[in-house]
C-alpha cells in the first residue's frame, strides 16, 4: 500500500472525504464507471488476463483469418500467436514508458525482443480453457519458432520473444490485379528454380525440423533438388507463374530402387533426412530401364498456399498423371505409389484421391500413405478436386 504525505495546510480537509453525501456521491460515480462497456480503465495494469480489453475479439479474428492461409499454421496456433503478438506489443508499450490509453488496433513488427514468461504464454493460450500448463506454452512458443513465426532469446533466467517479419500481412492492403495471374506446368529447371524450391519445401517441413536450422535445411534440400534433377529429370515438375516464371509449386515423383523399397514400410520419421544432419539419403533412386523398380515415392507435392485454388489442385495433379505415364516407358512395371502426410490439414486431399493410410508415426501426425498407379492415372481429376475445401488443403510428403 502507497502512502501520500501531505503538508499540515490539507490535514483540514481529510474529515470531508468521510461525509455521507460525499461518500453517496464516490459509489454512485464508481457503480457508473463500470457500467461503461468496453472502456479499459485509466490506470489498469496489463497481464494476460486483460488483453482483450485491450487487443478486440475481433481485431484477433481479423488476423488470424489472413493467417491460417500461411502454410502450417492450424487456426488456433495462429490464434495463440495473434494473441501472444498483440500481448508483446502492448507490453514493450509499457516498458518503453507508454501508457494504456487507447485498446490496440494494429499489429506493427516490434522494435526489440521483449520478455515473456511461460506462465504469462499459458494464461494468454490457455486462459479461457479448462486444460494448458506452462510446459505446453513453451512447447507451443517452440512451434511457433519452428514455423519462422518468432525468434526467442534466453540468458539462462529470461525469456524474450521478438516477432519476425511477415510481408504477408501487408499484402491485403496492397490493390489486387485486375486480372488473375496465370500458371503454367512446366520442367524443373535447376538454375533458376532450386532455392525458390528449397525456400517453398522448407516452409512445409518446419512441422519436424529438429535438428537443423532452416537457413541449413534450404541449403541441403536445394543441393538434392539439382541432384535428383541431374540423375533423371522428367520426375520433376513446377507450376510457375506466366509473368515472372516464379515456381509456386513444385512436384517429385522419385522412381525407388528396388532395395530401397523396405523404408515404405518404416515409421515415416526415418525418411526425414532432408531436415535432419548429414547428408545420407536413405533412398536410392532407380535407373531408366530398370524392370525390378515398381515403386515412386512421391518426395514433394506442394503448392504454395497463395495459388490453394481448386483449378490450380487440378491443373498440377493432371500433369502428375502425364508425369507419370511419361516414366512409365522408362520404367515400365511401375504399379506403387507411395507418399507421406506430415500434417492432419492433409487429409481432405488423401481421402479425395483415394490413398490408404498405412503405416502411423508412434504418437505423431504422420503416416505413409498408399495407392496403385493405375487407380491414380484413371481419375478424373476435376470431379476428385470438388470434393476438396482448398482453403484446408496444403499437400507435401
Amino acid at each position: 500500500m502507497s502512502t501520500v504525505w501531505m503538508g499540515r495546510s490539507h490535514w483540514a480537509s481529510v474529515p470531508a472525504l468521510f461525509d455521507p453525501n460525499v461518500m453517496n456521491h464516490l459509489n454512485h460515480v464508481s457503480r457508473a464507471n463500470r457500467l461503461v462497456p468496453n472502456l479499459p480503465a485509466p490506470q489498469e495494469t496489463l497481464n494476460p488476463s486483460s488483453l482483450d480489453r485491450w487487443f478486440s475479439a475481433e481485431q484477433q479474428r481479423t488476423y488470424v483469418s489472413t493467417l491460417i492461409e500461411r502454410g502450417g499454421l492450424t487456426r488456433s496456433r495462429a490464434e495463440y500467436f495473434v494473441r501472444l503478438w498483440g500481448y508483446l506489443l502492448l507490453k514493450q508499450q509499457v516498458e518503453t514508458g507508454g501508457s494504456l490509453s487507447q485498446p490496440l488496433t494494429q499489429l506493427q513488427p516490434l522494435q526489440d525482443f521483449v520478455s515473456c514468461t511461460h506462465r504469462e504464454a499459458a494464461e494468454l493460450f490457455y486462459g479461457h480453457k479448462d486444460r494448458g500448463s506452462d510446459r505446453a506454452a513453451g512447447l507451443m512458443i517452440d512451434r511457433l519458432i519452428a514455423l519462422g513465426l518468432l525468434e526467442k532469446r534466453f540468458d539462462g533466467q529470461t525469456l524474450c520473444i521478438r516477432v519476425r517479419s511477415l510481408p504477408e500481412l501487408k499484402l491485403r492492403d496492397l490493390p489486387k490485379p485486375t486480372e488473375p495471374i496465370r500458371l503454367q506446368t512446366d520442367q524443373f529447371n535447376p538454375r533458376t528454380d532450386a532455392i525458390p524450391v528449397a525456400n517453398l519445401i522448407i516452409g512445409h517441413y518446419a512441422e519436424i525440423i529438429r535438428d537443423i536450422t532452416p537457413a541449413a535445411a534450404t541449403r541441403k534440400i536445394a543441393k538434392f533438388l539439382r541432384a535428383w534433377a541431374q540423375e533423371y529429370p522428367t520426375c520433376m515438375r513446377v507450376l510457375r507463374r506466366s509473368d515472372n516464371l516464379n515456381p509456386v509449386a513444385i512436384s517429385t515423383l522419385y522412381p525407388t530402387d528396388s532395395a530401397s523399397e523396405e523404408n515404405f514400410f518404416l515409421p515415416p520419421s526415418r525418411s526425414f533426412f532432408l531436415t535432419q544432419p548429414g547428408d545420407a539419403d536413405p533412398y536410392k533412386m532407380a535407373v531408366p530401364g530398370d524392370l525390378e523398380c515398381t515403386s515412386v515415392f512421391v518426395r514433394t507435392w506442394i503448392i504454395d498456399t497463395s495459388y490453394m485454388q481448386g483449378d490450380h489442385i487440378c491443373q498440377f495433379l493432371e500433369d502428375t498423371q502425364q508425369t507419370l505415364i511419361q516414366m512409365q516407358q522408362d520404367f515400365p512395371n511401375l504399379c506403387d505409389l507411395y507418399s507421406m502426410v506430415i500434417h492432419p490439414v492433409h487429409e481432405s486431399l488423401r481421402q479425395a484421391l483415394g490413398f490408404q493410410k498405412t503405416l502411423q508415426e508412434p504418437q505423431r501426425p504422420y503416416y505413409w500413405i498408399y495407392l496403385g498407379v493405375d487407380r491414380f492415372l484413371a481419375q478424373d481429376m476435376k470431379q476428385a478436386v470438388l470434393s476438396l475445401r482448398t482453403s484446408s488443403v496444403q499437400p507435401e510428403s
